[in-house]
């Protein structure tokens, strides 16, 4: 049975902990990172924790996926943006692209965990096995997307901290100063319908990739 045919307090039952563990360990990876890297910053905030309280924002972790749940389409959302300063790491532009990148990897290695939890479900083959599989398929598809949405090279997502990680510092500083327009543009693509096209072949390839593990 597919997601889309269930309805809206089944659906929330099915995505309610994926949203929250994909949302919550991509800002506690970011958190982590920063601490690996010389920055104690959100460490100190609490923020590299598994409590999803310290991480959720009302609008952007509970109200636009419950939107996005209820209308159909993109599953769009974000948490309470991770504190960072890069002047307290030894190697500020080389820890910045590893802390951005962080969060994306995490989101990653959920997927991969959720396809490992289909797996589990179809050898148990128990009263359970539906239930899991179902939110597997939810989890799955919820890391994915927000992975590859993550890496879409403007500020302020992580895909705009590596890319300006990457530039030479005078382009880099030319760049940085796009980022108070970032999340319009990206708000934008999501509400006029053109950002899911132009992600939906990067969220096919690691569909695709993740699926050789099934």
């Amino acid at each position: 049975m597919m997601l889309e045919e269930f309805n809206l307090i089944q659906k929330i039952a099915i995505y309610a902990l994926p949203v929250l563990l994909a949302i919550t360990l991509h800002e506690a990876a970011h958190a982590y990172a920063a601490k690996l890297f010389g920055d104690s910053t959100a460490y100190m905030m609490g923020r590299v924790t598994l409590n999803p309280l310290k991480h959720i924002d009302p609008v952007g972790t509970i109200l636009l996926p419950l939107l996005s749940i209820v209308i159909g389409g993109f599953l769009f959302g974000w948490a309470k943006p991770v504190p960072v300063n890069a002047g307290n790491m030894r190697n500020p532009r080389q820890g910045m692209r590893w802390v951005a990148a962080a969060g994306p990897l995490a989101n990653l290695v959920m997927a991969i965990m959720w396809v490992l939890m289909i797996k589990l479900a179809v050898f148990i083959n128990n009263d359970y096995s539906h239930p899991l599989a179902l939110m597997s398929q939810a989890g799955i598809g919820i890391n994915v997307v927000l992975m590859v949405l993550n890496l879409v090279p403007i500020l302020p997502l992580d895909g705009g901290r590596i890319l300006e990680s990457l530039l030479p510092p005078r382009q880099a500083y030319s760049f940085s100063r796009l980022e108070p327009y970032g999340m319009w543009i990206l708000l934008a693509l999501v509400f006029t319908g053109m950002l899911s096209p132009i992600l939906k072949p990067f969220t096919n390839m690691v569909f695709n990739l993740l699926g050789l593990l099934l």
